[in-house]
């Protein structure tokens, strides 16, 4: 039980087993109940073999437990140049089997490490692919092409990987990305989105759906060594974007996962005291409840496994609390930031599991919000009440606890020191980006971003340069121009918006006239325009491909064709339609037509089983298909295998304060086959946000203009368009869908 906010929850591991031996299954010490009926287990103590069929188990603990002593070993010696390489290295038999014959070779005189790695693993088949450009091609060409570089077919179940199959396509970031990544998906989605690649974007949340029935959460990515962490929960912003084409059924479709996904980040909320803390809750000395980012392990990170050593080594805190710091960075996709560090430069002073994130505490309430308006389509006008309320409760207490009216932005907050960390960031324009600022915190937060976070090239992560992580500035990337753009166009700050998407388009594609590819992150304070994308920090090198920057940059050439022409052409900005709204829009209004409603009642994939024997400590065995634990509520037309449960939170006891309210008329959506149909509620415009708070009567609509969400002054800011950029000139390029250990032609991130 959390006794206080310098006590987290810890979890039980159970000691080793003789060798042959059944392990010992973990349990979690005194975990507080869940927000629903059944606990939502930690990652120690993910899954059992309790009742699993041994021919469809896999191992879910990651090498660095599996391999114990060999993988450390291995790190020390930097077999790899890329640690993450020995993570994904398969070994050629039994676990057990490999360490025992690796206990004997080692006491020999004339042994060989490096030798015996080469023998008994083999490193994961790369998609390395040539790209030659044309020499008409453009930007648009190159990212259309690389859908089928960065895409991957339905997964086989590979002996001994560390691999989590999955069951439908799907695309991965790029370079030494070559899984699945939670938040870096929703930006794909994006470009997937806007070539009018619905099947395989539906397919990629079809896949994260899979992860949660079969894990309780979305990994960080679809790895054994990412299981005890999540990332930002944008599920149900996937859920939108399918939605505008779709229509309501993927709302219904998804709903007892989105109920499982909001499960996993409150579990333990009606336990924790105040002032204290348990996983991913923490309740405030005033009862509020809010979020953290948290790893239920406290071991190096098997990705970077020699270098989280080295960290916790010069920090002088006890080495299990930097291991969670670091773990708990990694689930922001921050990894890593000034924002984290408690003296702003130095990475062995991270402390992330202190702090309340600007993004996670506005994701949560817009969850709430999908949630409220699933049930309602479901008929479950009290379930629809009862998570609108709590969104509004969690807006209010967001925009209370993360306003920090001296820095005039939303700032991460402190909750153990009880106060904010004042450092400025790009997550400042997520709460624009979900409509979940006051009017007046919008204008203010136009004015910070023009002010402190705008350069030559677009927004830079923080504003703190010198600190060698990669989210400081110099460096921009993908996502926050995209929320940043979008957030400001909802609120009515135009000139801004159209100013930082012709600064970044400017700088990528710049980028691209110079390497042929498109890059994981930019230098965007230097003038000159780099072909490897600038210097980059961080743990790893430069990254190629790459799925956020390719499809937030096809949104934002489709939503400003006046900057692409400049940028692309060298000509003046001329007459151009009307610019679309980024998507999605309203995606509450859009009705599922006949097809729609077929493919959701398509048969479910299943995997290739293969039997692995059960070993010891953290998650057990995965059981593939399998649901987390069954609930004793069941949602009306829900899936069987994946009940939905209901939830409680604890929302602020603050003043409200006015929200933008901008909705579009929303239209009845058809029901699932067989069920009646419900009526709409009204949804947000281009943020896909319903009226937090609203509670709507059954069979209601609501309508309003478009135009309500943005306060009705506009954005007064010169726009500076970008320095036009050469013709497109013939170039051949190599670019690496998943290239192997060493392979990359860019240094750093």
């Amino acid at each position: 039980m959390p006794a206080g906010p310098d006590q987290a929850s810890q979890t039980v591991p159970a000691p080793p087993p003789a060798p042959g031996t059944q392990p010992a299954q973990v349990v979690h010490k005194e975990g507080p109940a869940s927000s629903g009926s059944t606990p939502v287990p930690p990652a120690t103590a993910l899954l059992s073999d309790a009742g699993a069929p041994a021919a469809l188990a896999q191992d879910l603990r990651p090498p660095s437990i599996v391999l114990a002593g060999l993988f450390e070993a291995i790190g020390e010696a930097h077999i790899y140049t890329d640690a993450k390489t020995a993570a994904d290295a398969i070994p050629d038999e039994a676990p057990a089997d490999l360490m025992a014959e690796y206990n004997t070779a080692r006491l020999r005189p004339d042994f060989s490490l490096k030798d015996f790695v080469a023998r008994h693993f083999t490193l994961p088949e790369r998609k390395t692919v040539s790209y030659q450009r044309s020499p008409d091609e453009n930007v648009r060409d190159y990212i259309n092409g690389m859908w089928d570089v960065l895409s991957r077919p339905p997964d086989t179940q590979v002996a001994y990987s560390s691999q989590l199959p999955l069951p439908y396509t799907y695309v991965v970031p790029g370079g030494r990305f070559s899984e699945l990544y939670y938040w870096d998906s929703y930006f794909t989605m994006i470009g997937l989105y806007e070539n009018q690649k619905i099947d395989l974007m539906r397919d990629m949340i079809r896949d994260m759906a899979s992860m949660i029935d079969r894990y309780g959460h979305i990994p960080n990515g679809s790895r054994t060594y990412y299981l005890s962490r999540s990332q930002a929960p944008f599920f149900s912003l996937m859920v939108d974007l399918l939605a505008m084409h779709d229509g309501q059924v993927a709302y219904t479709t998804f709903l007892p996962e989105l109920q499982a996904e909001y499960d996993y980040w409150m579990d333990g909320q009606d336990s924790v005291p105040p002032g204290g803390a348990y996983r991913h809750v923490v309740r405030l000395p005033d009862g509020t409840v809010m979020n953290r980012h948290w790893d239920d392990m406290d071991t190096p990170r098997d990705e970077s496994y020699p270098e989280d050593i080295a960290t916790a080594a010069q920090s002088g805190r006890p080495k299990e609390e930097v291991y969670r710091d670091l773990r708990a960075g990694s689930e922001t996709g921050w990894d890593f930031s000034s924002r984290w560090l408690a003296d702003g430069h130095t990475l062995s002073t991270i402390h992330t599991t202190d702090l309340l994130t600007v993004e996670l505490n506005f994701l949560i309430p817009h969850l709430q919000q999908t949630l409220a308006h699933a049930y309602d389509l479901k008929g479950d006008k009290e379930a629809a009440a009862r998570y609108s309320r709590l969104a509004q409760g969690r807006i209010d207490a967001a925009q209370r606890i993360l306003w920090d009216e001296r820095r005039a932005a939303f700032i991460d907050y402190d909750w153990k020191k009880g106060e904010s960390t004042s450092i400025l960031s790009g997550a400042t324009a997520v709460p624009l980006f979900l409509q979940m600022a006051t009017p007046e915190q919008a204008k203010a937060v136009s004015e910070t971003i023009r002010k402190e976070l705008l350069k030559v090239g677009g927004l830079i992560a923080t504003e703190r340069s010198g600190s060698g992580q990669q989210w400081d500035s110099p460096n921009g990337w993908a996502p926050l121009q995209w929320m940043a753009v979008k957030g400001l166009n909802q609120y009515g700050y135009d000139a801004l918006a159209s100013d930082i998407a012709a600064r970044w388009m400017g700088r990528v594609i710049g980028t691209y006239e110079k390497s042929g590819v498109l890059l994981e992150k930019y230098d965007v304070v230097n003038p000159f325009i780099s072909p490897k994308g600038g210097k980059g920090g961080g743990e790893y090198p430069m990254q190629i491909g790459f799925g956020w920057t390719n499809g937030t940059l096809l949104g934002l050439m489709n939503r400003y064709p006046q900057n692409t022409r400049v940028v692309l052409d060298r000509n003046p900005a001329a007459d151009q339609p009307s610019p679309q709204p980024l998507p999605p829009m309203n995606a509450y209004g859009v009705q599922s037509d006949s097809d729609a409603l077929s493919r959701y009642t398509q048969p479910t994939v299943t995997l290739t089983p293969r039997p692995v024997a059960p070993t010891p400590a953290l998650p057990q065995m995965s059981t593939v298909g399998a649901s987390a634990p069954t609930p004793t509520t069941i949602i009306p037309g829900a899936p069987p295998a994946r009940p939905a449960t209901t939830a409680t939170d604890t929302p602020a006891a603050t003043g409200q304060t006015a929200q933008p309210a901008s909705t579009t008329t929303g239209t009845p959506a058809a029901a699932p086959s067989g069920a009646p149909a419900q009526a709409v509620p009204a949804a947000t415009t281009p943020g896909s946000v319903p009226p937090a708070g609203t509670e709507q009567a059954a069979g209601a609509t609501q309508a309003a203009t478009p135009s309500s969400a943005a306060p009705s002054s506009k954005d007064d800011g010169a726009t500076t368009a970008p320095s036009p950029t050469a013709d497109q000139a013939t170039q051949d390029a190599t670019t690496a869908g998943r290239p192997a250990a060493g392979e990359n032609v860019v240094p750093s991130k």
